[in-house]
């Protein structure tokens, strides 16, 4: 285990360290006798109360976005599975199956809460190591929350993010020791999630908790959720990021259609038409803005980001309806995606 006292307060405030003790493999290995001997992969789960960068920190990870990011608080509503494989030259090298997951809800006992909080609960009880991400410098009654719902023997790296927003790093070392008296971490990984070395060095701590086994997904996936499900959720991401805090986050977004079509100037298109559900009528009039200047800018910015994601040309159509009370109706929460 990482002895705070050794942790160091420049640049490098961490040192890496030999995991003790045994680690289980998630089901059974796939490909037989033939799979390679030096692939490894697993599940890190990446948890923390709402707000602490775990989305911007699970796209770093992966190299890509896969999870949406805004500076609302509970912008991440479903179990996002993000995936980075290393190969080396002989095919072998790890597989990270990343899974970030919504914050922790502590507030108002919504039908939509409660189908958070379920995500974080089943995505934290089976996987091989935990990122616990906290602000660096930060633990309060929400961070405490999360950190008493991991089950005892699953490794968890104690994961504090937004270093470089920290004005003295003279401060992070004694704070660490204070954290080593809350659980005990298998290491302390200080750091940004916007600085590529930092990114590196967790992916090579993280690579030591992955067991011995054939990669799940193919080398070059990146999440198991379909294009339907990122269009959602990147409309989503631009409706939050344009409104800032006049629009409640109980907003959502649903497809109502995703039509493939093959095209000679284009090669391949996508038609997709959806529906941005708000809870009252002055909450739509938001979403739309003057003229609908604000409405188009939403499907502007989110078509924009799905040709850059999946490299084609797509046609968005985007309407606002009311649905009063939706977020706590436990059957229009599940018809609309949550779990």
């Amino acid at each position: 285990m990482n002895d705070p006292e050794n942790i160091a307060t420049g640049d490098d405030l961490t040192k890496d360290i030999d995991r003790k003790g045994s680690h289980s493999i998630i089901g059974e290995p796939e490909g037989g006798s033939d799979a390679n001997a030096n692939q490894r992969c697993g599940l890190v789960a990446i948890v923390g109360r709402p707000n602490v960068g775990k989305s911007t920190l699970m796209n770093a990870l992966v190299g890509q976005k896969v999870s949406i990011t805004s500076r609302k608080a509970q912008t991440t509503r479903h179990r996002i599975t993000g995936i980075r494989t290393l190969a080396d030259a002989e095919g072998g090298g790890p597989q990270f199956v990343f899974v970030d997951t919504p914050g922790f809800q502590t507030r108002h006992a919504t039908a939509l809460n409660r189908s958070l909080n379920r995500t974080v609960l089943g995505a934290v009880g089976d996987v091989d190591l935990v990122l616990f991400v906290v602000e660096a410098g930060h633990f309060g009654p929400a961070d405490a929350q999360v950190l008493s719902l991991l089950k005892p023997g699953t490794p968890v790296v104690l994961l504090a993010n937004k270093l470089d927003t920290v004005h003295r790093r003279a401060d992070v070392a004694p704070w660490l020791r204070q954290m080593q008296d809350r659980h005990p971490f298998t290491e302390f990984v200080p750091m940004s999630a916007k600085n590529k070395g930092d990114i590196e060095r967790l992916l090579a701590i993280c690579a030591k908790y992955l067991p011995q086994q054939p990669w799940w997904y193919a080398e070059d996936e990146l999440t198991d959720r379909s294009e339907k499900f990122l269009a959602s959720e990147l409309v989503r991401e631009k409706l939050f990021r344009l409104t800032g805090d006049e629009l409640p986050y109980t907003s959502t977004v649903i497809i109502d259609r995703f039509d493939e079509e093959k095209s000679k100037a284009h090669g391949r298109l996508l038609r997709i038409a959806a529906t941005i559900v708000v809870e009252r009528d002055g909450h739509k009039a938001m979403v739309i803005g003057e003229k609908g200047e604000r409405l188009k800018r939403i499907g502007t910015e989110a078509r924009q980001d799905l040709e850059k994601l999946l490299e084609c040309k797509v046609f968005l159509e985007l309407w606002v309806k009311v649905r009063s009370g939706w977020a706590d109706d436990d059957a229009r929460v599940r018809s609309f995606g949550y779990e």
